[in-house]
């Protein structure tokens, strides 16, 4: 079934987190992309991120032919990069390189950076403006990187990255010029109004991933009660509508800024009590989340 989104038709991806694809170890139950896929199409998702490795397969070849299999076109991925310390600079940006020639040969457009204390996803320490200003120097060489391929970086601010709290975002506007993810999930749990980030940063937009949140599992993961994997197996993020944030007001202020990129559908989700039948679970959440959007959303949101 697909939902009528109005002047957001064509714009809103899924991504494999919506369905608990997830690496991290103990995260949950993982499913196969012969499930996640059709289940995406079948509510008019017909774009997706590219998930955890290990989901869709490294060999190039291959990952077409699943892809043109299922229907399905590639926006980009989630990339983990350590940027703010230069004596690992040269490592980091091979690594861009080779991941955005990879989602250039599929046609992907974004490419979507987490700046991480390590690639273990150590515990970060905060930055001060000389230190944001360094992790900025390194994120305009990934622009570059991308720019090669034709792809648009964003900086996705994310629980438990350098980028992280309020304080965090701040510094990152006033000492970088990279182009942003808004996440209304993760800006909410750092204590950023992704309305207010939406008003005001409008023009540094590049893509949007919608999440919406238990406010009182997010306060126990800042309170530092719950590990992230232990706020998402709680309930962390919840279907659009059915949360605290309010998602439906941040894209109206973008639509209004005149925004016309993608919204990701990306509601991480934990898979805890074994494999849902095919055409339960995750996808009645996403089906949720849709049917808000169209309902709720769509009828704000004036036509261009």
């Amino acid at each position: 079934m697909s939902l009528d989104t109005s002047t957001l038709s064509g714009r809103i991806a899924g991504a494999p987190i919506s369905w608990g694809v997830c690496e991290v170890p103990g995260w949950g139950e993982m499913l196969r992309p012969e499930r996640v896929l059709p289940e995406m199409r079948s509510l008019g998702l017909t774009t997706t991120e590219l998930g955890a490795p290990g989901f869709l397969p490294e060999d190039a070849v291959e990952l077409s032919a699943v892809l043109h299999d299922q229907g399905m076109g590639l926006l980009g991925g989630f990339v983990p990069l350590v940027l703010h310390d230069p004596a690992q600079r040269a490592a980091m940006l091979a690594s861009a390189e080779e991941t955005a020639r990879k989602f250039a040969e599929h046609g992907a457009t974004r490419f979507v950076t987490a700046v991480v204390q390590d690639m273990d996803w150590s515990t970060p320490v905060r930055l001060d403006a000389a230190g944001m200003a360094t992790l900025g120097e390194g994120l305009a060489q990934v622009d570059a990187v991308c720019a090669r391929y034709g792809l648009t970086q964003v900086l996705h601010p994310h629980v438990g990255t350098l980028v992280e709290t309020k304080a965090d975002i701040e510094l990152a506007l006033a000492h970088t010029d990279v182009t942003w993810c808004l996440d209304t999930g993760h800006l909410y749990i750092g204590g950023v109004d992704p309305v207010t980030f939406a008003c005001d940063h409008a023009d540094r937009v590049g893509l949007v991933h919608l999440k919406d949140v238990n406010a009182a599992v997010a306060d126990r993961l800042m309170a530092g009660e719950l590990t992230l994997i232990q706020a998402v197996q709680a309930g962390l993020f919840t279907p659009l509508g059915e949360g605290d944030v309010a998602v439906g007001d941040a894209i109206v202020a973008l639509e209004q800024a005149g925004y016309t990129g993608w919204y990701i559908l990306e509601q991480d989700t934990a898979l805890t009590d074994g494999v849902p039948e095919p055409g339960t679970g995750p996808v009645d959440d996403v089906r949720r989340s849709l049917e808000y959007l169209s309902s709720q959303v769509a009828p704000r949101i004036p036509a261009r």
